[in-house]
């Protein structure tokens, strides 16, 4: 008979419901009978023995709060009757533990495209980038002309990223705005890319040259509408060009250790901890022991589990950089008078997640055991190999954005309750349960499911694995590549002029 609930972690004060419990059914646990106080839905938690007023509530080994009231043997452990333990910013200090994951090297390759700065890539796409998005719809045209006209050519398609910005923005946000869109031009999936500007724009493409600095003018080319007698026929003149020098590029084997992978989590439900996070996190340290590499973002879901970062640093410097992302995205919720620690959305708590503290033990598993070799800022692009941290916010559409910028070829996305969203890398969605997989199979990649199945964690890991090394190859696509949801958000935080 298949287990009706899971106990993650021996020393837990709850179990995880893998069916909907009704009033008046007993839970066999061990070596006793626990009747069941209320109707609970599937992905929640019950309580095994009663937890006391203020005691903590344990799942994953750890805190994830503490009881609002007394919670009796059989109730429904949840938002009604648990509160977060967190509060403001902390100080933290250096206690590090040595990785369990060690660096290698891996004769494993994938069939990528190497470019002419060494770089590798894994789709050849050409990409409209615009600095302004006054001209979303221009940049969207051109696309589409492109597509139909080179519709038989070597390259995996033409690909505009609409966006909101590049004008009356100041300060850090402005800066944002072109880090992002300039990482994105140096991005190696994209084999060439036609910078469109308007003319009148703050990130005026003269600006936009110096942030994004030295390019290949083979790969890269320039229109400003404002000054050309007929835009949409110059750019696809220049289109014209850009993908005759993307068609120079073939397939080769390249080693597995060139694949950078970013790593996110977005309708998370209480099976996220449980199957798809861990899944990412084996998978996580399998590539990093082939000498690739991963990065981990939204920094709000570190909070309640970041020392199981910061004892994993590679040195102090790379501690205190992980003290500074963590405290200031934490003055930036108090700048605007917002609850640190309010962060399970409405989807979340329906899916079973009661507290930050329990998404935040839930996501962190995503990095696995490695070693966490750097801390990056917002825009910035990966420099080590190993295990990144990368400020972020929890925001999906922002975070994968960022992920992508940052120069990762694919980003893992677990989800337990769903989402169409892509970004403008191969975005693979892995399910947390197999309901949703089963459900939505024009959104779902690969269902991580199956691990409260029976399916062993390292078996699933290696064909997942597999799945990764077809996937850079070109052998498979994502279905947000399929159905072309491919899209960007980037951070705002200041005033619009």
């Amino acid at each position: 008979m298949a287990s009706t609930h899971l106990h993650v972690n021996k020393t837990d004060n709850v179990v995880v419901t893998l069916k909907e419990y009704k009033e008046g059914e007993v839970l066999q646990f061990e070596d006793k009978e626990i009747t069941i106080k209320e109707d609970i839905p599937s992905g929640h938690k019950i309580a095994l023995d009663t937890i006391a007023q203020n005691e903590n509530v344990i799942k994953f080994g750890f805190p994830i709060g503490s009881a609002k009231e007394t919670i009796e043997a059989g109730s429904w452990v949840h938002t009604h009757n648990v509160k977060t333990n967190l509060e403001g910013t902390l100080d933290y200090s250096y206690n590090p533990k040595p990785s369990k994951v060690k660096k290698g090297t891996s004769e494993r390759t994938f069939n990528g495209y190497v470019r002419e700065n060494g770089e590798v890539g894994i789709r050849n796409e050409v990409w409209i980038i615009n600095t302004v998005g006054c001209i979303n719809k221009t940049c969207e045209i051109v696309a589409k002309m492109a597509n139909e006209q080179f519709k038989d050519e070597k390259i995996d398609g033409v690909y505009h990223y609409s966006h909101l910005f590049g004008c009356s923005q100041l300060g850090d946000d402005l800066h944002n705005t072109q880090k992002i869109l300039s990482n994105m031009v140096h991005h190696p999936n994209a084999a060439a890319i036609l910078v469109l500007g308007l003319g009148c724009e703050n990130n005026y493409i003269d600006v936009f040259k110096e942030v994004l600095g030295e390019y290949d003018e083979r790969r890269v080319k320039f229109l400003e509408v404002q000054v050309a007698q007929d835009e949409i026929g110059e750019a696809m003149e220049l289109m014209e060009e850009l993908v005759d020098y993307a068609k120079t590029f073939e397939r080769q084997p390249v080693p597995v250790s060139k694949l950078k992978v970013g790593l996110k989590c977005g309708g998370s439900d209480g099976f996220s901890g449980i199957t798809g996070n861990p899944l990412l996190g084996s998978f996580s340290d399998k590539l990093i022991s082939h000498g690739g590499s991963t990065i981990l973002t939204e920094t709000p879901e570190l909070f309640g589990a970041e020392e199981m970062l910061m004892e994993r640093a590679k040195d102090e410097e790379t501690f205190t950089k992980i003290v500074d992302l963590v405290n200031d995205f934490k003055e930036y919720f108090i700048k605007h008078d917002q609850n640190v620690y309010e962060n399970p959305s409405p989807g979340n708590k329906k899916g079973g997640i009661t507290t930050l503290e329990e998404k935040s033990l839930g996501n962190v598993q995503k990095g696995g055991f490695a070693e966490v070799v750097d801390v990056l800022p917002y825009g910035d692009r990966m420099k080590e190999e190993g295990l990144t941290l990368l400020q972020g916010p929890g925001n999906d559409l922002v975070s994968v954005t960022a992920l992508a910028a940052s120069g990762a070829h694919i980003v893992l996305f677990t989800t337990g309750r769903g989402t169409p969203f892509g970004g403008p890398v191969p975005t693979v969605k892995i399910s947390t349960n197999s309901d949703l997989y089963n459900k939505k199979k024009n959104w779902i990649d690969f269902n991580a499911g199956q691990l409260v199945e029976g399916k062993d964690k390292e078996e699933l890991t290696d064909e997942f694995f597999e799945y990764i090394i077809k996937l850079a190859s070109g052998e498979l696509k994502t279905n947000n590549e399929k159905f072309g949801f491919k899209e960007i958000s980037i951070f705002k935080d200041g005033v619009i002029l």
